[in-house]
């Protein structure tokens, strides 16, 4: 009785509640998960980062018995899959059962996984196959109905915008950054920058397509020097823009070294500019790409184009977010959005937000990859990042290569904020009405506040029942 007397009766159903939770009670199971999932599936998303290519262009084309296309190897061996399980290789004009004998036996160590589990939905929603429970016929017969579908860019089109429910998704084109098309109708381009920092020297750029002064040469733009290259950047930016591109991207560094950007003279950048690496020591060849990535986001700045910087889970040492603080502190005007939640720093991601809200505002966090990698994680940071920041800071994208994948970090992405949004309705934290709302946020709205370009590619609002014309 004097228990009752000292907690009210909503305390008490919040207890009860709990512990039936504990007790094996699982969210998804909840009425309050299955409304507002049902909700966050009904919203139009806008996807923050992808890496789609050109239908003809595609990852994962093999020669297979039918002809060249996809297949499920194709499908796989371009999937996240891939980076936990050595998947054998394709024999150009092999037969599936041959490949397939030799693969099965590998998801015996992984089906705990993520990135074994994401891809689970999209063959059981698309193809109506249990892969978990897949026989070796089931198989043989989902390959030969991932080919035909990969017969016609429709397939991809639809599962997009249909099935996952996207309207617009921002492409970042790595395999030709300077490249300043898009090529779907629901695509939105990415100006990919991380080739730039190496611009020291015209031998650094392998590929013509990466390669900066291959423009400035088709452009009548000689580059002589570092105030040519910085002119250079300038125009590129401008050209970026002018092709629709609604932010600069950095998605390559993380992988190939430290995020610590340092702030470089420029007259230390100047006595490296013309001179190849082989002359070059290590510390001088990141003094000139820390000083040209100041030099990015100043003219990130200059023309409105946030700034995604993929952190976390590429070099494991040197791409802790909290390295960046110091840039982002200093450049104020410039509107930084850390991609992948700073993986595995999750906390420090938030805290680095947290902390530039009184200051200058301009940090947001993008959510993509992580519910891919770590579901678990991922509703942690979810539940974590709305306690220590407003919900207008994060944003969400499916990062993937193909439609199939697209449709399965979506899923898992709606499912995994559906669960901790219906988690702090069930603790009394937030009403539905409060969830919902955030959901949307994160799914939609956020992302047309930080880009406002976004509106006017909308195509699913007014008059237009189609997407706008692509350019292919």
């Amino acid at each position: 009785m004097r228990l009752a007397t000292r907690f009210p009766l909503a305390c008490l159903v919040s207890i009860l509640v709990t512990s039936s939770l504990a007790l094996g009670q699982e969210t998804q199971k909840t009425a309050e998960y299955r409304a507002l999932k049902a909700y966050i599936d009904s919203i139009p998303a806008i996807d923050t980062h992808d890496h789609l290519r050109p239908f003809d262009r595609l990852s994962g084309y093999v020669q297979t018995e039918r002809g060249y296309g996809m297949n499920l190897y194709g499908l796989l061996s371009t999937s996240y899959f891939e980076w936990i399980n050595s998947i054998p290789p394709w024999k150009p004009g092999g037969k599936f059962t041959d490949w397939w004998a030799q693969e099965k036996p590998n998801f015996d160590n992984v089906r705990a996984t993520n990135f074994y589990r994401y891809l689970l939905p999209a063959f059981r929603d698309l193809y109506g196959v249990d892969y978990d429970h897949i026989t070796d016929a089931q198989a043989q017969e989902l390959d030969g109905r991932i080919f035909e579908n990969y017969r016609d860019r429709k397939w991809v089109e639809d599962v997009v915008t249909r099935r996952s429910n996207i309207e617009l998704m921002l492409i970042d084109p790595y395999w030709a950054k300077l490249d300043f098309h898009s090529f779907y109708k629901f695509g939105v381009l990415v100006f990919n920058v991380s080739s730039l920092l190496h611009g020291f020297h015209p031998s650094e750029f392998k590929d013509p397509l990466d390669n900066p002064y291959r423009l400035a040469d088709q452009w009548h733009f000689p580059v002589k020097s570092l105030d040519d290259y910085l002119a250079l950047l300038d125009r590129l930016c401008g050209e970026a823009k002018a092709g629709g591109a609604v932010s600069l991207n950095d998605d390559d560094t993380a992988y190939e070294r430290t995020l610590q950007f340092d702030r470089v003279p420029k007259e230390v950048a100047a006595r490296v500019f013309g001179r190849p690496r082989t002359e070059l020591t290590a510390q001088e060849v990141k003094a000139f790409e820390d000083f040209t990535m100041w030099q990015l986001v100043g003219l990130s700045a200059k023309y409105e184009l946030p700034f995604q910087i993929h952190t976390g889970a590429g070099r494991i040492q040197g791409s802790n977010p909290m390295l960046l603080m110091d840039m982002i502190e200093a450049n104020p005007q410039t509107k930084f959005l850390l991609m992948h939640g700073g993986y595995p720093w999750i906390g420090e991601t938030g805290a680095m937000v947290m902390a530039s809200i009184p200051h200058a505002a301009n940090l947001w966090i993008d959510s993509c990859w992580l519910p891919t990698i770590s579901y678990t994680m991922a509703k942690r940071a979810y539940q974590e990042w709305l306690e220590v920041m407003p919900s207008n800071r994060i944003l969400w994208g499916s990062d993937l290569h193909h439609a199939e994948g697209i449709y399965a970090a979506t899923e898992f992405t709606r499912r995994c904020l559906a669960e901790a949004l219906a988690e702090k309705i069930i603790h009394g934290d937030l009403t539905e009405e409060e969830a919902r709302h955030i959901g949307r946020q994160i799914m939609r709205e956020n992302a047309l506040s930080l880009f406002p370009r976004l509106r006017t590619k909308l195509w699913r609002t007014g008059d237009q029942s189609e997407p706008p014309a692509g350019h292919d």
